[in-house]
């Protein structure tokens, strides 16, 4: 099964690699305040991927602490909690 992933992951890193060497064209990225950004296609669209990953994960930080102080108040609360008398049998 790893060899199955790891010739998964070695075709698309072939595809990947394909793409990039195909796509080096440069265009032309023109920004909001007139800034131009000349790059290959491959750059471009990488640096792009990259930037929505990043801003993905951070719109995640504020809900992942929000988590952790949610089970840290939880787990203080379970241990200040008398236990129960077990069932008799």
């Amino acid at each position: 099964m790893k060899a199955l992933a790891w010739g998964l992951r070695a075709a698309i890193l072939l595809l990947l690699l394909a793409f990039a060497v195909t796509n080096t064209e440069p265009v032309v990225v023109h920004f909001v305040l007139g800034q131009v950004w000349q790059a290959p296609l491959v750059v471009v669209l990488l640096s792009f991927f990259a930037a929505g990953g990043l801003l993905g994960a951070l719109s995640l930080v504020g809900v992942l602490y929000r988590q952790r102080r949610e089970i840290r108040r939880l787990k203080g609360a379970t241990a200040k909690a008398t236990p129960l008398d077990p069932a008799p049998q």
